[in-house]
This record gives C-alpha cells, sequence and structure tokens, in this order.
C-alpha cells in the first residue's frame, strides 16, 4: 500500500489534521511499523503541491499550529480510480528464498541447513501470529490471516524444494 493514496483515502472520510491522520494511518495500516510524522506532513505537502488535498489555514492548538487537510475532486478522484483497481497478482518468480538457496548451492554452502533455519523461522512467525489472532481485535486478525497464508505457501514451498533439493543442486552445478 503506498502512504499517500492511504492518506487520500482518509481524507475522502472527513478533513483532518495531520496527526489524526498518521494516528488513523497507524490504527488500520501501521501494524509494527508506524507513519513517522515527518512522512505524514511531507507526503500531504507534495499532495497539496499535486492539486489532491487542500491545507486550510494554520490554527493555534496545545502545540504547534495545525492545518486542517481537505480532499480536492482531483484527489477523490484518485481514491475512487485506485479503489476500483485490482491489486496485480504477482507471481513472485525471483524472492529471496529462491536467490539464497540457489546461491548456497553454488557456493557448496548446506542449503538443506538453510531451509530448515528458514522453516524455523516462519514458524516461529506463525506463532506469533496465531497470538495476534487469539487478540480477538478484528483488523488485527484479518491482517495475521494474510500473513500466514503467505507463510503457509513459503513452507510448502520450502517442504518441495527440500524434496528436489538433489536435483536443484545437480542442474546448479551443471549451469
Amino acid at each position: 500500500m503506498t502512504v499517500p493514496l492511504a492518506l487520500l483515502g482518509l481524507l475522502d472520510r472527513e478533513p483532518s489534521y495531520g496527526y489524526d491522520l498518521k494516528r488513523a494511518y497507524d490504527t488500520y495500516f501501521g501494524r509494527g511499523k508506524p507513519l513517522p510524522f515527518g512522512q505524514v506532513y511531507s507526503t500531504l505537502a507534495r499532495l497539496a503541491r499535486d492539486g489532491k488535498v487542500t491545507a486550510g489555514r494554520s490554527e493555534p492548538g496545545e502545540g504547534p499550529d495545525r492545518k486542517r487537510y481537505s480532499l480536492t475532486p482531483l484527489g477523490k478522484q484518485e481514491v475512487e480510480s485506485w479503489l476500483s483497481e485490482s491489486v496485480a497478482a504477482e507471481p513472485f518468480l525471483q524472492t529471496v528464498l529462491f536467490t539464497k538457496v540457489v546461491l548456497a548451492l553454488m557456493l557448496g554452502h548446506d542449503a538443506q541447513r538453510y531451509l530448515d533455519l528458514q522453516r524455523a523461522t516462519h514458524m516461529r512467525r506463525m506463532r506469533e501470529l496465531s497470538e495476534v489472532k487469539r487478540g480477538g481485535v478484528l483488523v488485527d486478525a484479518l491482517l495475521a490471516d494474510h500473513a500466514l497464508f503467505h507463510l503457509e505457501a513459503d513452507l510448502r514451498w520450502i517442504d518441495v524444494t527440500t524434496a528436489r533439493l538433489g536435483a536443484l543442486a545437480e542442474t546448479v552445478r551443471r549451469a
């Protein structure tokens, strides 16, 4: 997800201050990686420059002056267009996992050891995500499910690669 489009989408709900946008972003999209304030304001400045948001006059508050940002018709059109497009089904044909296995074989390292280590890392992360799901917050549970499904696919790939490691080693040595 891109930060600018997420902020535009949040502004489509209602005009907001930068602080409120950051808080909403972190609540819904920033799990484990909150959005830095500097990125919020630099993104809002670019969106304003591009005519997608407007910044209201500075208003005094309990700290620095604040500006309320509003979505322009161009910004609203971009959000609607983005939401109507599907996300590309990326084939992930060149992954870090695959690259490390092939390089391990090329360099005479123990690729099976790497695969075992990666399996253990994935299993540990899956246990962590399962705990998140037990927390009962629907947004967190859905995000955890998404990550779990990807990790399960990686584990299936690790199993298949382990079963074919000898053949892959021969292929790599011949190349």
